[in-house]
């Protein structure tokens, strides 16, 4: 792990930031760290910080949970044309989330991942109405926090399958799904929301 720009994909993001703090020699280090969702604001003092004149190298820390596709758009200048010394790093901890602007600019690494993952129970490739409505059943109960990694399985499997049409629209659903799983919104409503949305984009 070096201290240059891309993106960090981690469980747990204050050991990540962490490591990163362990790596540091001549740098100087601006820390923006979130405890759930990047903020707007917080992508304007990023924006600001990077653009303080400095002769030593200026690694900017950006972390939280999830960015939204608005804080990613807005970061998006400052990522393709950073100022001079400037490395900027993005820790968050799906890879689904991010934006293929984003993914086009940055290289991504994946830190850490769950070793072993439970099987999903939902045939992603083979979706229709009748396993979307069963599935959601199942997750009547299903708390936020589960819910999170039960979309980011989706959201891994309907990339792999090739049998939908992921354009940068439909990939902003997945983090749409984070941010308002953060709002506080039902994660029944969320899953069954998804996944209609998912049908509606396969492939004929």
């Amino acid at each position: 792990m070096k201290l240059h720009s891309g993106v960090l994909i981690s469980t747990n993001i204050e050991e990540t930031v962490g490591l990163l703090e362990s790596k540091r020699t001549t740098e100087r280090l601006v820390k923006i760290l979130k405890e759930d969702a990047f903020l707007v604001e917080d992508a304007k003092l990023v924006i600001e910080k990077a653009y303080m004149a400095s002769e030593e190298t200026t690694v900017i820390i950006m972390a939280a949970k999830s960015f939204a596709p608005v804080v990613q758009n807005k970061l998006l200048k400052v990522i393709e044309e950073p100022p001079l010394n400037v490395e900027l790093i993005l820790i968050t901890q799906s890879k689904a989330t991010i934006l293929d602007t984003i993914r086009s600019r940055m290289p991504i690494t994946v830190l850490s991942q769950e070793t072993q993952e439970e099987p999903l129970g939902l045939e992603v490739k083979q979706l229709s109405l009748s396993s979307v409505y069963e599935f959601t059943q199942t997750h009547k109960r299903t708390n936020a926090k589960e819910m999170r990694a039960i979309i980011e399985k989706i959201a891994k499997e309907a990339m792999y399958s090739k049998q939908f049409n992921l354009d940068e629209k439909t990939l902003t659903l997945f983090s749409d799904c984070y941010v308002a799983l953060d709002m506080g919104s039902p994660p029944q409503f969320v899953l069954n929301a998804l996944l209609l949305k998912l049908l509606a984009r396969k492939k004929r």
